[in-house]
């Protein structure tokens, strides 16, 4: 009979239960991580809801905090009884889609199974946890291609402190950087959730010095000043593009980065961009998506929209840790509420449903 462990799964769209399934078996190249905490992101209701697509019964979530319990014969460099997080996106770093840039579609190790061509290029691949395998909302999670993915936490640095790493902050500054942000320059943020707030701080640190922060809901607005915002606009009181015509003098942002994942926010996004600007678009979007006529300026506006899945593997957490640690942005303020593992249908509850002025719950054992 082989060990058990309890695994957040999910079962149909509206149903995600908590459930026994055996912990993995660890193959030469994989480390298998005792979970001391995760967390429910976004793109996890997207899944509840059934608007993104996973095999019934996986093991949903996809940012581990941990300890490694055991590691593959293969694996080098680091040791049982070590506390690691791995990105949301691990890919196999040997892969013609990695060595080529795009190591977050990688879908290289599909390829035996008949799931992908030979090229190893496969959308959204390289993100494997929570969807394609099974995920890390549970007490155990299996890293494949170990020796790539995964990153030691730095001693001082508390779980909470990088529980942001594996992918809302990955992924919000992703957002920043590739709005093509340049120091002095004007950039506007959509949505000020998790992803949004860390885009945010992002855009900061790279230089932008006049950054406008967009949502409904003022506590968060308030949270992206702390964050680095210098303008809060409640998309509920103003007109948001006209007001940031007037605040840039007609000429609209250098870049604009959009974090919602809405016909609506990408849009007025696009509507806000002065010509020659950058649209970052880090939305989960559910529907076709429209350009603006006007604002594209019927093609010939020299726009560029860039689209992102977080980048993973050990250097861009080691980067992000580093950045944790430097004290310079703290992100310990999202994690509003803390759950434990076997209480996860009513951590989903809040989350799904916005209450309580959640952000992020950290969930532990």
């Amino acid at each position: 009979m082989p060990a058990m462990m309890r695994a957040a799964v999910f079962v149909e769209p509206g149903r995600i239960e908590l459930a026994d399934k055996p912990i993995p078996d660890v193959g030469p190249n994989d480390a298998l991580i005792r979970i001391t905490t995760t967390t429910i992101c976004g793109t996890d209701v997207h899944i509840l809801k059934g608007e993104y697509p996973v095999e019934k019964g996986l093991t949903v979530g996809h940012e581990p905090v941990g300890v490694i319990e055991k590691l593959g014969s293969a694996v080098k460099g680091y040791q049982e009884g070590q506390r690691v997080i791995a990105g949301a996106i691990c890919p196999n770093f040997n892969s013609y889609a990695a060595q080529d840039g795009a190591p977050s579609q990688d879908g290289s190790y599909l390829i035996p199974s008949g799931r992908c061509g030979c090229h190893g290029y496969k959308l959204t691949a390289g993100w494997r946890f929570g969807n394609l395998i099974d995920g890390t909302q549970a007490e155990y999670v299996l890293v494949p291609d170990a020796e790539g993915n995964l990153a030691p936490i730095p001693d001082g640095l508390t779980d909470e402190q990088v529980l942001m790493c594996p992918d809302i902050m990955s992924t919000g500054f992703k957002g920043a950087e590739n709005a093509n942000i340049r120091i002095g320059d004007t950039v506007i943020v959509f949505a000020q959730g998790p992803i949004g707030l860390c885009a945010t701080a992002g855009a900061k640190l790279l230089g932008a010095t006049t950054i406008i922060a967009v949502d409904g809901n003022d506590e968060r607005l308030a949270v992206s000043k702390k964050m680095g915002a210098d303008v809060t606009l409640n998309f509920k009181n103003v007109d948001v593009v006209s007001e940031v015509m007037k605040l840039t003098g007609g000429k609209g942002v250098d870049g604009a980065i959009e974090a919602l994942g809405t016909q609506a926010t990408f849009e007025s996004a696009f509507r806000c961009l002065r010509p020659g600007g950058t649209l970052s678009s880090l939305g989960v979007y559910s529907t076709d998506l429209k350009i603006p006529l006007d604002a594209f300026g019927a093609g010939l506006g020299d726009h560029r929209i860039n689209t992102a899945l977080c980048p993973g593997g050990k250097e861009r957490m080691r980067r992000l840790m580093n950045v944790v640690a430097s004290e310079r942005v703290d992100l310990g303020v999202l994690v509003t509420h803390q759950y434990k593992l076997d209480d996860i249908v009513a951590a989903y509850d809040l989350f799904a449903n916005q209450r309580d002025g959640v952000l992020k719950i950290a969930i532990t054992p």
